[in-house]
């Protein structure tokens, strides 16, 4: 595991993170196709095909039951679906996370993805340092290069000083930010975000979203978010909306 993420590193800049893509030549990061998933007899995924390129920001939005977070965790592999594939381009190869058992697709959570969510899921315990640098040390990476990419990124997040505050110390905002943080830390390709302002006021959300959008699709990284606020979707460069399982709408920039 730590011979595989020091290649993966060793792939990008200095610090993990990867470059800006031209939108015009970005390829398909996630390829996914003929997606199932019932809960006993509730059908919450029905033939989906969704498609995501590197630089690219898809908005999932719905009514409640649609399908919008089984979906998201399809993707991010959190669950398996019935039936369907989803391939990811990943930094050593394509790989199926649909077929992937549990662990594997754990070790693909921690490398290729990161999550922020309405709530942040931070740990309170730890400060907003350790947090961020708790995906790295799970990767075996240094504790000292673990802090010293984490303080990068807290201070460019405009959270500079706040490193050594825990995250009850923190505002909602601020703590949003720290989840960024964290799903940016490793490099990852891929941010998935689960209504990552829902539980803030408009002005706040606004601003975490820039900070969002900044931190993923403004570096060549694919954002999949997943929101019931229309005005969040809108600055996504695609909306899917979903309903009984079904995608019955996609909408890109130049068609709204």
């Amino acid at each position: 595991m730590q011979q595989r993420v020091a290649q993966n590193l060793n792939e990008t800049s200095s610090f993990g993170y990867p470059a800006a893509v031209n939108s015009d030549t970005a390829e398909d990061r996630i390829r996914a196709s003929g997606l199932s998933k019932s809960y006993d007899n509730t059908i919450a995924l029905s033939d989906v095909n969704i498609d995501v390129r590197d630089g690219e920001s898809v908005a999932i939005m719905g009514p409640s039951g649609s399908g919008k977070t089984t979906l998201l965790h399809v993707l991010a592999g959190i669950i398996q679906p019935d039936a369907g594939e989803v391939l990811l381009q990943t930094k050593t190869g394509q790989k199926d996370v649909a077929k992937l058992n549990d662990e594997e697709r754990s070790d693909l959570r921690l490398v290729e993805f990161g999550f922020v969510f309405q709530q942040g899921l931070l740990i309170p315990e730890l400060t907003a340092m350790e947090n961020v640098s708790l995906p790295l040390l799970l990767q075996g990476v240094a504790r000292d290069e673990a802090r010293k990419r984490s303080e990068v990124l807290l201070d460019e997040l405009g959270l500079a000083g706040l490193g050594t505050r825990r995250i009850g110390q923190l505002s909602g905002g601020q703590a949003q930010r720290v989840a960024i943080a964290r799903a940016r830390v490793t490099g990852a390709r891929v941010i998935f975000g689960d209504e990552p302002t829902g539980a803030l006021d408009s002005k706040t959300a606004h601003e975490v979203m820039t900070a969002l959008l900044d931190s993923t699709v403004g570096q060549g990284r694919s954002l999949i978010v997943v929101t019931h606020d229309e005005s969040v979707a809108e600055r996504c460069s695609r909306i899917v909306r979903l309903r009984d399982g079904k995608i019955v709408q996609t909408k890109s920039e130049t068609q709204r």
